[in-house]
């Protein structure tokens, strides 16, 4: 028997919180649509480089079947360990590889729906894991992508004094700030939906996550009620596609161009 969640708590999550709240809200509503459409309890999930499991045991905490695929073993160790413990182990499986290698690790038309979150900026090629993962979507599935922002990048070096990176920022191809930066690449909202589109993803919605958070100093938030009071903004600011410039990263729901 598998533990339930019927609300938007994100069980699990030891990074619980403004950080993520708004996500995994955007995330939960995603699937409650996406079942509704097929009219289905549970859905089976693709969760490319979903690591230690932060999200997938949380969704197989509600009914839904998850395969994760990750290149850490260490990750996938603690993936299953988490599993374990919240009582979902056959609702959960671990793959180690990476997303261009998925149409030989999970086999075509395998999910109704991917989370990619954090992978694209780390990806040796986007392109080639983004046709990897198109693979293994079922007709008419969808997507959950989340993928570093370069603007608040920008901001963040600026309000820290580094101007001189900042402006690197803007310049750079890749949007990054010189060569000790741990990214290989950050995503403009232009950029990304034309990546997007060059694999033949539409892209549906797109939120701004972190508009407000990554700029708060944690010694204003380490109250409860400042925390609850942080998530509330950022879950409407989402809404407001003025402030979405500003987030520090860019959450697009897509869905496949099949042709007719």
């Amino acid at each position: 028997m598998h533990r339930t969640n019927t609300g938007d708590q994100m069980p699990d999550n030891p990074h619980q919180g403004a950080r993520t709240a708004a996500l995994w809200s955007q995330v939960v509503a995603l699937l409650e649509r996406r079942k509704a459409q097929l009219g289905h309890s549970a859905l089976d999930i693709l969760d490319v480089g979903g690591g230690s499991g932060v999200f997938a045991v949380a969704l197989a905490s509600q009914g839904h079947r998850i395969t994760v695929v990750d290149p850490s073993p260490n990750a996938l160790a603690t993936l299953r360990q988490r599993a374990l413990e919240s009582g979902v182990t056959d609702q959960v499986e671990a793959v180690q590889g990476d997303a261009a290698g998925l149409p030989g690790l999970i086999g075509a038309e395998t999910a109704d729906v991917v989370l990619c979150h954090g992978v694209l900026e780390v990806a040796d090629d986007p392109a080639t894991a983004l046709a990897g993962i198109a693979s293994c979507l079922r007709p008419s599935a969808i997507g959950s992508i989340v993928t570093a922002q370069r603007n608040a990048a920008v901001i963040g070096k600026a309000v820290a004094g580094h101007l001189e990176e900042a402006k690197h920022l803007l310049e750079d191809p890749d949007g990054r700030w010189g060569a000790t930066d741990p990214l290989p690449r950050r995503f403009s909202e232009a950029g990304l939906g034309a990546l997007l589109a060059s694999v033949g993803f539409v892209v549906d919605e797109i939120h701004g996550v972190r508009i407000f958070t990554d700029l708060v100093p944690g010694t204003l938030v380490d109250d409860p009620a400042d925390v609850r009071a942080l998530s509330a903004l950022e879950a409407q600011a989402a809404s407001h596609p003025e402030l979405r410039p500003l987030a520090g990263a860019l959450h697009a729901i897509v869905s496949m161009r099949r042709a007719p």
